[in-house]
């Protein structure tokens, strides 16, 4: 059943041929259910931005290809759909969880501007019996099993929750730090030092709504990382594992773009697309996860090659267990 609840979503979509000419908050309004009037508020609060400027009047004119950013409450029917056609690859599947490798163009759950196409949405038509996991314990009805998410244009591995024992299990595990969460990242020049550790509180920039930036008034967040490669030459680059002590939005790349070492295609945060990867994918694949089994209490792991598109910049025979 839907369940009225207003939310905060934050929207980035990339204008579609068809709302290529139309103005920015009728644009907006049709991308999210919301009222011009509502929208045209939202503007003045600056908490609308198009290609990183959140200086535009309601009436400016949208083209193909333009990124909307903004940061909207929607009160629109909550519940998601099961879908079919949405493909989603389960590497391990358990009574209580199931492990997936998300492909990076895949959006976890719904929000707003994206309430179709997610990986729960694909999850649902496959398992049925997560559609009210994670309610009864406060978790979001759009987010059945969630526990944690990847961004899109993230890569990898992910646990989803079957049962609300193991929903309860996972999430005081990511509470007290105890899942082992593993990326690897190819990052811009070369990092100096062998391992560090990025210990800096995070919060929503003050200069674009829809990012987050390191700030003293931010929650906590801890990063290690250590140089797996070094890639020397006119672009030189380093592929570094890094392994997460907390989960904030964006964390890595933030923690990354704050020490010099900007995500390699990461054009939010590094300014670039990389041209081998394409817009929306940047070089991060969270290649490793590890966690206490919800019923037996043993410690499993689960590990993700690199995909292809990733692998193809940095070659075969990375050792990714050393």
């Amino acid at each position: 059943m839907a369940i009225e609840e207003p939310e905060q979503e934050t929207v980035d979509v990339e204008v579609p041929p068809l709302l290529g000419g139309v103005r920015l908050d009728r644009a907006l309004s049709m991308l999210t259910g919301i009222s011009r009037n509502e929208i045209a508020g939202l503007i003045k609060q600056g908490v609308v931005s198009v290609n990183g400027r959140n200086d535009r009047l309601r009436s400016f004119v949208l083209s193909e290809g333009d990124r909307v950013e903004a940061v909207v409450t929607s009160s629109a029917p909550l519940g998601v759909e099961a879908e079919p056609d949405v493909e989603v690859e389960v590497m391990f599947e358990d009574p209580s969880f199931l492990v997936i490798n998300k492909a990076a163009h895949l959006i976890v759950h719904p929000g707003a501007g994206h309430r179709t196409g997610t990986m729960v949405a694909g999850l649902l038509a496959r398992y049925p019996d997560i559609a009210e996991v994670g309610f009864l314990s406060g978790g979001h009805p759009d987010r059945p099993g969630i526990v944690h998410r990847l961004d899109r244009g993230t890569s990898g591995l992910l646990v989803v929750a079957r049962t609300e024992a193991a929903y309860q299990s996972l999430v005081g595990q990511l509470s007290a730090r105890d899942v082992d969460r593993w990326y690897l990242a190819l990052v811009r020049g070369l990092v100096v030092d062998e391992r560090g550790v990025v210990d800096a509180p995070i919060g929503r920039s003050l200069r674009s709504p829809t990012m987050m930036a390191v700030s003293r008034d931010g929650r906590p967040a801890r990063t290690s990382y250590e140089v797996v490669e070094r890639y020397e030459g006119s672009s030189p680059r380093t592929l570094v594992r890094c392994k997460l002590e907390t989960g904030r939005t964006h964390q890595i790349r933030v923690h990354l773009a704050a020490i010099g070492h900007p995500v390699v295609g990461d054009a939010r945060y590094g300014r670039l697309i990389d041209k081998d990867l394409g817009r929306d994918r940047f070089f991060l694949h969270a290649y490793r996860l590890g966690f206490e089994h919800p019923v037996t209490q043993e410690y499993v792991s689960f590990a993700a090659e690199l995909p292809e598109d990733l692998s193809r910049l940095v070659g075969t025979g990375i050792d990714l267990d050393r």
